[in-house]
């Protein structure tokens, strides 16, 4: 395929006039505008198709294709919907719904849809692959293990197979895979290192060393996993100190304002990632009155379709400065609106993006009625935990996250920024200690659930039974009740910490000893 874009959107142009009641060229003109980012216009082309040949799976699909990348998610939902009702024996195009249903947090239709594909085309491993992700999102882990081993029998060079393989049960002296990921190491070429192969490799090893208690040998190939994950990357903490200087900047007096959205609905959870969130939404959401609508990326764009900013970065300092301009009814009203229909079917939903921390600020202006609930973990566990995760490279957060001493920067400055909402949002943030938590589960839970006006239940006690999908890192443990394993982790690691530890000594942090 020669994937000549700007022909082809060319060619349709010229025929539209001479055709317009033909769906395939609003389809062609629709792919060729995807593929070139111009969102709008394959929106546009992609309905105008989908309308004249509604029974075409293919046109409906790529119509939610473009509305999900274009973060219309709602309306992207409702498409998707009902492509997965039409009849269809493409393989193909099903991974593809399946996918977007992935994307838009449907991970319930995603293993319905992964299941027909998988039932069209059993040789396909990387359709083993993608169903066995929406089974371990469902918490179907049995399921997704016989999944997995499927897919590494018909391709023993899955990679991220082999991770998840890895990630999905505690591994044993008595049955781990560390001599068969060591041997597929050893057959890399190391003059044209494949990334993803070293990445997914080196990760799967040190949670398996881990698992068997070797920690020398697990945070060596946690170290070079990231930085075979982090290779060709241009992070700068500076970039990160000019933004948080930024937003301290921009809201430093104390909120007295009395306009906003006023809606009792959203419950934001925000917090460094890996430090406890995924447990409290959980909590919450075991409530009947209460749906998590997972993390969300609404907030921020919504912050960012106000901006009058020409940054090309989702938040940036001039990102902010362009934003304080906004209306903050109108942003309130356009972020609950622009979570609608996963939301509004319970009173009240989860927002649970950890980095929303960025947007307290925003939030507490915008949305004057919403509970903001921020999650605190020991510095040392919480910057530990970071550099343990492979967090999504598509995500515009974690640039940070590959080095630990810029970890270690990045939550100096989280830590900071904290404090200073507790300052000009006095009483909007109710700070929840991870540790205390796991000590005193129904006190924290009882102090949670009456911060956010909610009345007792016992259900939030098992969230454990709760069946809803976890897309995040903690998919296993959230299933689980409450342990303490990972209390003090990085005592583990400790002899290998020293460096982090004198940079969060010498900013202040306070740390146990």
């Amino acid at each position: 395929m020669q994937r000549a874009w700007t022909p082809a959107l060319d060619i349709a142009a010229m025929l539209l006039p001479l055709t317009p009641s033909d769906p395939r060229v609003y389809y062609i003109a629709g792919i060729s505008n995807f593929q070139m980012q111009h969102l709008p216009q394959a929106v546009e082309c992609f309905r105008k198709a989908s309308a004249l040949e509604p029974l075409n799976i293919d046109f409906a699909v790529y119509f939610a294709k473009a509305l999900s990348a274009a973060n219309r998610n709602s309306e992207a939902k409702i498409v998707a919907d009902y492509a997965s009702s039409l009849v269809s024996s493409d393989h193909q195009i099903l991974d593809t719904l399946g996918v977007i249903q992935s994307q838009l947090g449907d991970y319930k239709s995603a293993e319905a849809t992964f299941a027909r594909v998988v039932a069209l085309a059993k040789n396909h491993a990387p359709y083993r692959y993608n169903f066995a992700t929406s089974l371990v999102a469902n918490g179907n882990i049995e399921q997704a293990e016989i999944e997995i081993t499927n897919c590494l029998l018909l391709d023993p060079h899955h990679w991220s197979a082999h991770l998840i393989r890895a990630q999905l049960c505690r591994q044993t002296t008595e049955s781990n895979h560390v001599a068969t990921l060591n041997s597929l190491l050893s057959e890399l070429q190391p003059t044209e290192p494949d990334i993803h192969a070293l990445t997914c490799l080196h990760s799967a090893l040190s949670k398996e060393y881990e698992d068997l208690g070797k920690y020398a040998e697990a945070f060596d190939h946690l170290a070079r996993c990231k930085s075979a994950a982090g290779a060709g990357r241009s992070y700068s903490i500076e970039d990160d100190e000019a933004l948080f200087s930024a937003l301290t900047e921009s809201f430093s007096y104390p909120n007295t304002s009395s306009g906003g959205y006023r809606t009792l609905e959203p419950i934001f959870i925000i917090g460094m990632p890996r430090s406890g969130t995924t447990l409290v939404e959980r909590i919450i959401s075991s409530h009947p009155d209460v749906y998590s609508a997972g993390e969300l990326l609404n907030f921020a764009m919504s912050v960012r379709h106000f901006s009058k900013s020409t940054s090309h970065n989702l938040i940036d300092k001039d990102v902010i400065r362009s934003a304080m301009d906004i209306d903050p009814a109108e942003l309130g009203e356009l972020y609950l609106k622009s979570t609608r229909p996963v939301t509004g079917h319970k009173p009240r939903f989860i927002d649970k993006l950890p980095h929303n921390f960025l947007y307290a600020g925003f939030i507490a202006n915008a949305l004057p009625d919403a509970k903001i609930i921020c999650l605190r973990r020991d510095p040392m566990d919480t910057c530990l935990s970071n550099f343990r995760q492979l967090f999504s490279t598509r995500s515009p957060f974690f640039d940070y996250s590959f080095d630990l001493l810029d970890i270690g920067r990045y939550y100096i400055l989280f830590d900071r920024l904290i404090a200073h909402w507790q300052r000009v949002l006095p009483r909007r943030i109710l700070e929840i200690n991870y540790d205390d938590l796991v000590d005193s589960q129904e006190a924290q839970s009882r102090r949670i659930l009456e911060f956010c006006g909610l009345s007792w239940d016992d259900r939030c006690l098992r969230f454990e039974e709760n069946s809803s999908p976890v897309a995040t890192a903690s998919w296993v443990q959230v299933r689980s009740p409450i342990y303490r394993s990972s209390l003090k982790r990085w005592k583990k690691y400790e002899a290998e910490l020293g460096d982090l530890r004198a940079l969060l000594h010498e900013a202040g942090i306070a740390l146990e000893s």
